[in-house]
């Protein structure tokens, strides 16, 4: 897997169980991606890292109920502060000395989903798999349909080949998680006709070879 690297998303204790954005069934996929990581030589831990007075929290939104369906959709409990227990990654994932962190979300005025960031707010997660000669990322963490989904998104953008390890990951909202990824992606195909179909697969940890 020379070329390849894992980016585990936001395994972070405020997306766990008893976090205050918890996903259900989180630290389930906690011993596949251990399992999984001994694969690869390029290991990638994302992590939301906001500011109190983040833009995404309802709390700094005193006029929540006065806004849109859709604004209110993009609008979360208080999570994942920096230097906050929250904002740790879980205690069970497995880190080792070479592995490389991406703090996300550290400006107030910008929320992104994407390990990549945004365009007002990026972070060097591109840069560091482009020194690490990577063009093959597998995914995983928390959750499937909100900061995996952006980063494979984005990655793929990007010029890089994405596989979705759906074994690694959990939805928010399970029911609808896949097809929102197909949703998104034959989205970004239409407005790129040289992104190709097979630029994202969705696989198990049990098909990832060394």
């Amino acid at each position: 897997m020379e070329n390849s690297a894992l980016i585990i998303v936001d395994v972070q204790n405020d997306f766990c169980e008893g976090g205050s954005l918890s996903v259900q069934n989180a630290s389930k996929i906690i011993p596949q991606i251990n399992k999984v990581r001994k694969h690869f030589k390029n290991v990638i831990f994302t992590q939301d890292w906001h500011p109190k007075n983040h833009i995404s929290f309802k709390t700094n939104h005193p006029n929540y109920k006065q806004l849109s369906q859709l604004e209110q959709l993009n609008l979360w409990p208080v999570h994942c502060v920096q230097n906050s227990y929250g904002a740790q990654l879980h205690k069970d994932i497995q880190i080792r000395n070479g592995d490389h962190f991406i703090l996300k979300g550290k400006n107030s005025k910008y929320d992104s989903y994407s390990g990549f960031g945004c365009k007002e707010d990026k972070t060097n997660l591109h840069e560091i798999l482009k020194t690490l000669k990577v063009n093959t990322i597998y995914v995983g963490g928390l959750s499937f349909d909100y900061c995996v989904l952006f980063t494979a998104l984005d990655a793929i953008k990007l010029g890089y080949k994405v596989n979705v390890l759906r074994d690694c990951t959990q939805a928010i909202d399970p029911e609808n998680a896949k097809t929102k990824m197909d949703s998104y992606f034959q989205e970004i195909r239409r407005q790129d006709s040289s992104i190709l179909e097979n630029s994202l697969q969705i696989l198990t940890s049990y098909e990832v070879e060394e």
